[in-house]
């Protein structure tokens, strides 16, 4: 099979894991390929175990951060002539998908299309607060959206949320399959290294971390995690943790107005990052727009519960796993109250309770078992 996405980038995130996961899944199964798209600063390929990534040099995406685009229907369609997949994922929905429908002209391969980013909610957004302008926009990538599911055999959504959301917009073949996590890599067990990864990244020896991992990005809403911050700080002595790297890092930096928020560079380290996951004492997610949420989950499995908006993909886990809090998305006062509360309750049964809703239902072989067996069914 083969895969292609903007989204893809060496300081990039869940997408990237994603598709590392499906790298690793289809090396331990010798009847399958896999082949992987993605644009780069310069062309290239990199051979791995079961794996085959073409590289095409792209220009950046605007605003957007390592990211950069797809658009060459030559190379494309050279590399659908050797590799001849039996199925193809889109994983972006700006130029791969053009790319490809118009590379793959006199082919019959099918599509599926998985919604990792929600779209049409971000350029609603982007649009605050001009009511008419939001409406229009909002209209628009829905129309968007489903002029791509027509044009595919499934829409894979990782979330009840994003599936209910699909359907409602008149998309027809949306398939719900949620992403994974590596139980065995992120795990309890590590937080035994707490105090050399709390020394290493020069972190406070004792009281709470609360942690953020990703990206600085517009989407994320982490304006309200700086506005919220400091009477978190004042009434629970705790330090922030805010780790990754993005086009809104500096702006920020500079909204913060605390001593105690600790910026640390994007972590490639899969040990080290799995190491901070388990050091934290709560796991901070401010996106109202997360198709998923990746990143906690991972935090999740390390025994780490998480304070998340109340709306979006990262709300499930909260509410399946009873494992953290929810506040009102955008609300500054709530996001403080709630974290206060949760940092003053038993994080310990907190903890528990998320790893065993990691370990229940979301192993990447589950995972993968389901978005095969979908390759094969739109194969029929």
């Amino acid at each position: 099979m083969l895969d292609s996405t903007e989204w893809f980038a060496p300081t990039s995130g869940g997408i990237r894991t994603y598709l590392l996961e499906k790298q690793r899944y289809v090396a331990a199964r010798h009847e399958l390929r896999h082949a992987l798209v993605v644009p780069a600063r310069r062309d290239g390929i990199v051979e791995r175990e079961g794996a085959r990534w073409y590289e095409f040099a792209g220009p950046r995406i605007p605003g957007n951060d390592p990211y950069r685009l797809l658009t060459s229907v030559g190379r494309m369609r050279r590399v659908l002539a050797h590799e001849h997949p039996d199925v193809i994922e889109l994983g972006s929905p700006a130029l791969v998908p053009w790319v490809l429908f118009r590379a793959l002209r006199g082919r019959d391969i099918p599509i599926v299309n998985f919604f990792h980013s929600h779209f049409p909610a971000l350029a609603a957004g982007s649009a605050r607060p001009v009511p008419h302008r939001r409406r229009l926009l909002r209209d628009a990538a829905w129309w968007y959206a489903r002029r791509l599911d027509a044009r595919c055999s499934a829409t894979i959504a990782a979330s009840k949320f994003v599936a209910d959301d699909l359907e409602r917009a008149g998309l027809r073949n949306v398939v719900r399959i949620p992403l994974g996590v590596d139980l065995a890599h992120f795990t309890p067990a590590r937080r035994a290294n707490a105090d050399a990864t709390r020394a290493e990244w020069k972190l406070p020896a004792k009281g709470p971390l609360v942690t953020f991992i990703g990206r600085f990005a517009h989407e994320k809403e982490l304006e309200v995690l700086m506005d919220a911050w400091p009477e978190i700080e004042r009434q629970t002595g705790a330090a922030l943790v805010m780790a990754g790297d993005g086009p809104e890092r500096v702006a920020l930096q500079q909204r913060n107005k605390s001593t105690q928020v600790h910026w640390l560079p994007f972590i490639g380290d899969r040990g080290k990052l799995a190491d901070l996951q388990a050091a934290s004492s709560i796991y901070m997610s401010t996106s109202p727009h997360e198709t998923f949420g990746l990143a906690p989950l991972e935090a999740m499995a390390c025994g780490t519960p998480v304070l998340a908006a109340n709306a979006g993909g990262v709300r499930e886990h909260v509410l399946s796993s009873g494992a953290g809090a929810l506040f009102i998305p955008c609300n500054a006062h709530d996001l403080a109250e709630q974290a206060v509360t949760l940092l003053r309750g038993d994080l310990d049964a907190h903890g528990e309770r998320a790893r065993a809703f990691a370990c229940r239902e979301h192993s990447w072989e589950s995972v993968f078992d389901r978005v095969f067996a979908l390759y094969e069914q739109v194969q029929r």
